[in-house]
């Protein structure tokens, strides 16, 4: 369960409620009808590019309601697990459907607290040059020793297990049919008898594609990305502090001090509100590699690439920069005037999917705001940013309904919290692994390898030539 405490923590609790209540009231109605039922395939629907509007399969983890402002995780609405949970019984709820018994929650748990440690990988690690690399480029690398460290993937003698093999030949005629596959797979290889029992089993090592290597990743990339912060800083690793939680092990380990219950709860909500977020490019990167039947470890570091992209997680650095940049409220007015002229993009704004205000910047903002007023500098910046959300509302919002997304307020959240920007897309990854992992499990219950088509523009009936001929 999580921890209870007076003071700032009962605040932040009171300040999400708050938040909840108002979305409720300027948010009401029904899901959407059209989106929230089982799939009769094959489906019709008008698709733009970017695959947007596209259906590609059905879940039950999470669910957004762009229109309206939801985000649901299993039935679940984001702002009572913000004020009522943890990020670990969170991440429970996206794997296994339900929230844990307090049986279930403290087995998790110690789970967590035992997957933190990756010594191997640590010192594999150290042998790179993080200090000179990108830290989404270094957590990538990290995810990807944890796989040799932990399972036996990574082994010579290591093959797939053919059992799992179904319609492998996405190019074959099943592939035209409905997309539901076979029973057996149809182009598959004939399975080798002689194939020896791996010896790495014996010593510890798990298969890269269970749940237990769910866990370990969501235990383990905090871990990684603690110790690339450190690096990147010219200072050492920290081991994790088994009496924290995983909020507070992620601080610790980042900044060698053990974080106020005001920080834990502030971080503990930061994660909650990253963890799943549907469709989104990070998450289908994840599926798409999961559905060649690779692995969960390759499928998480396909999810780290993407979310690296400005476009998708680097926007709340930008953001920060932004207000560093316009320095004060006042200059706000001038600046927008010369972004807009400039047709310069303004992050933090706008969403692909949200059409009204996001839910999860309706709890950041006043997190953001009771954090910075205990700092001048942090306080300069939110009234930065409230003023630069006004102009920007009263310039798009109504119109073209752009509005403040999960960017704008958490760049703020984690300056308070003493992270560096370069780290901010980094403990975004930190939390998603949950949706990753969730979402990569749900789909090969019932896997399609992806296959969409590209309309072909290009010319036919060209002639080679001489190189001497050519133009």
């Amino acid at each position: 369960m999580p921890k209870k405490y007076d003071g700032d923590t009962k605040k932040i609790t009171e300040l999400i409620t708050r938040a909840g209540e108002k979305a409720r009231r300027e948010t009401k109605g029904a899901p959407e009808p059209g989106l929230t039922k089982p799939i009769n395939w094959p489906v019709s629907c008008t698709v733009g590019p970017g695959l947007e509007g596209a259906i590609a399969c059905e879940s039950k983890i999470g669910y957004v309601n762009g229109t309206k402002g939801w985000l649901i995780y299993r039935g679940y609405d984001i702002f009572d697990l913000c004020a009522h949970s943890n990020f670990e019984e969170v991440s429970y709820l996206l794997l296994h459907g339900n929230l844990p018994t307090e049986s279930q929650f403290k087995e998790y748990k110690q789970k967590l607290t035992k997957y933190r440690n990756l010594n191997k990988t640590m010192r594999f690690f150290m042998n790179y040059p993080v200090e000179k690399m990108n830290a989404m480029s270094a957590l990538r690398i990290g995810s990807h020793l944890m796989r040799h460290e932990l399972t036996y993937a990574d082994t010579a003698s290591y093959k797939h297990d053919e059992s799992r093999i179904i319609s492998s030949d996405e190019d074959s005629i099943a592939m035209e049919t409905k997309p539901m596959g076979e029973k057996n797979a149809i182009y598959g290889f004939k399975r080798n008898k002689a194939i020896k029992k791996l010896k790495d089993i014996s010593s510890g090592l798990q298969s890269a594609t269970g749940i237990e290597s769910c866990y370990h990743l969501i235990s383990g990339v905090a871990t990684v990305a603690a110790a690339v912060s450190r690096l990147l800083e010219g200072k050492l690793p920290i081991e994790p502090d088994p009496e924290l939680s995983h909020a507070a092990n992620l601080l610790y380990m980042m900044t060698g001090r053990k974080p106020t219950p005001l920080e834990e709860r502030i971080m503990d909500v930061s994660l909650i509100l990253h963890a799943d977020h549907g469709m989104n490019a990070s998450t289908f990167a994840s599926m798409v590699v999961a559905s060649t039947l690779s692995d969960i470890y390759f499928s998480v570091g396909a999810g780290i690439a993407a979310l690296n992209g400005p476009l998708h997680g680097g926007a709340n650095e930008y953001v920060l920069y932004t207000l560093q940049e316009i320095e004060k409220p006042e200059n706000v007015k001038k600046w927008v005037k010369s972004a807009l002229k400039n047709k310069k993009k303004i992050m933090g704004f706008g969403h692909r999917v949200y059409k009204s205000y996001d839910p999860r910047a309706r709890v950041l903002a006043p997190l953001a705001k009771y954090l910075a007023q205990k700092d001048p500098e942090s306080q300069a910046l939110f009234n930065t940013a409230r003023a630069l959300e006004k102009e920007v509302s009263v310039a798009f919002g109504a119109k073209k309904k752009i509005f403040p997304n999960v960017d704008f307020y958490s760049g703020i959240v984690y300056s308070c919290l003493n992270i560096p920007p370069e780290m901010f897309t980094t403990i975004f990854a930190v939390s998603r692994v949950s949706g990753w992992t969730a979402r990569v499990l749900e789909y090969l219950e019932n896997n399609r390898i992806f296959r969409p088509r590209a309309m072909y523009t290009g010319a036919f009936d060209r002639k080679v030539v001489s190189m001497g001929r050519r133009k």
